[in-house]
């Protein structure tokens, strides 16, 4: 009982949001006279920072017909600069005992370095550098080009499910850039060229379209002068375009598609439904999304577990999806699994009578307040990892949250009562809205 009482007086002291500048929090926030946003998170229980840029700009924000162009650039930036001969950067941040890497997604490309603290002033000098000075030749663009069609193939070509997941993402949305994969359509992808690179490099990677995190042993004033040394002394765009992307029309029909493949080890079906996201100042209805996600398929006691497993054994695994973080409409998914001698059919008609006896029967109390302390603890352990807090601040802030949303999101989880959840669950669950996909062997595997 001590221990219990001690590990819920830890839970109530650092759930607390975290304060913004002004204040002696963790969290300091500022903006560089060129428009780049500047977030330091402190810990310094260990002499270590994470050193990030995030640029507000993805997959999402390529021209139409040059899919693939912004993860194709986050490849070239390791290429050479004024300063920097081609692979040095990588190799600088090893021979200082760090290491480095970069992502892209819908909405985000990311770059950063795990470094000793006192290194951070190396990082700063690069990474601004090849902000502006990236150099580039032809030679540089068939060797990426190769590079990221050889990525496709290994991640996507190989997999039947991530071909199908392709062919259900450009099913569901009907006109946002998030219907094309990230990595590119491979028919683009093979047309890429060295002005499709530096047009995005030169309309988007620019300070006032960046936010710098920099979370660890840091002093906040010590990063800012570092980085108005730094980064301070690029130049603004001064054409850097609005973010407005075409936005989906209504919704007015049900979709459906079968995907087969001769290499299915294991048929299973999906279902996607549009769903809203995250809004800065209005995170309640995302936030029901989230526990809604969690009561359906979050583990051993979720809806669809105890239904479709352990009841009627129709299936050897379910599971529910939400990606609340983003810039626009996102989705929220479900799926089943089928047992041995269950089709696609049987289990797709169990799927359907457990959400519809769902919709009617309600939520469990004790399940929910089980997943809400589940959710906050896990938000506790997450502040041990500085790299972790550096993702959710740049996922957030490059998908149009603000950093009070992100503060306030832990406690806005905890507000969500019974009736949100069912009110956005028959929100959502619209199928004229949806896509429902079997991934399947080849017909003539299935006969």
């Amino acid at each position: 009982m001590k221990r219990l009482a001690v590990w819920l007086s830890v839970l109530v002291s650092l759930a607390s949001p975290l304060a913004a500048e002004g204040s002696d929090a963790q969290v300091t926030t500022f903006s560089l006279d060129n428009g780049m946003d500047v977030v330091v998170i402190e810990d310094h229980r260990a002499p270590v920072v994470v050193h990030m840029v995030w640029y507000r700009s993805g997959s999402a924000d390529e021209t139409r017909g040059v899919s693939g162009v912004a993860h194709f650039l986050e490849h070239l930036l390791f290429k050479g600069t004024d300063t920097l001969a081609p692979g040095e950067f990588s190799a600088r941040v090893a021979e200082n005992g760090g290491n480095d890497n970069a992502f892209t997604s819908y909405d985000y490309t990311a770059y950063f370095q795990r470094v000793a603290a006192d290194r951070l002033p190396l990082m700063m000098e690069m990474e601004s550098d090849r902000m502006v000075n990236l150099r580039l030749d032809e030679d540089d663009i068939l060797t990426e080009r190769n590079v990221i069609i050889e990525e496709r193939n290994q991640r996507i070509e190989n997999d039947p499910g991530s071909l199908f997941r392709e062919q259900r993402m450009a099913s569901l949305y009907l006109n946002s850039p998030y219907g094309t994969p990230i990595i590119g359509w491979r028919h683009e992808m093979e047309n890429l060229g060295l002005q499709d690179a530096l047009a995005y490099y030169r309309e988007f990677y620019a300070p006032n379209n960046a936010i710098l995190i920099v979370a660890g042993d840091a002093d906040p004033e010590e990063v800012r002068a570092l980085a108005e040394a730094t980064y301070g002394t690029l130049p603004a765009n001064p054409e850097l375009p609005v973010r407005a992307r075409p936005q989906e029309p209504p919704q007015t029909a049900e979709r459906r598609l079968v995907y087969r493949d001769a290499r299915v080890a294991q048929p299973y079906v999906v279902r996607t439904y549009l769903a809203p996201e995250r809004d800065a100042g209005a995170q309640e209805k995302a936030a029901a999304l989230v526990l809604l996600a969690e009561l359906l398929g979050g583990g051993q006691t979720a809806v669809l577990n105890r239904a479709l497993q352990f009841d009627s054994q129709t299936a050897v695994y379910t599971s529910a999806f939400y990606s609340p973080t983003s810039l626009d409409d996102t989705s929220f998914g479900l799926v089943v699994v089928p047992a041995e001698g269950v089709s696609l059919q049987q289990a797709e008609e169990a799927l359907d009578r457990t959400l519809a006896e769902f919709m009617i029967d309600g939520i469990d109390p004790a399940q929910l307040d089980r997943i809400k302390f589940q959710m906050r603890a896990q938000e506790v352990y997450e502040r041990d990892d500085v790299q972790s807090l550096a993702q959710r601040y740049g996922r957030a802030l490059t998908a149009g949250l603000t950093v009070d949303d992100i503060q306030a999101w832990p406690d806005v989880l905890q507000a969500v009562t019974p009736e949100d959840i069912m009110a956005a669950a028959r929100e959502v669950f619209d199928r004229k809205q949806s896509v429902t996909g079997w991934l399947m062997k080849d017909e003539e595997m299935t006969q």
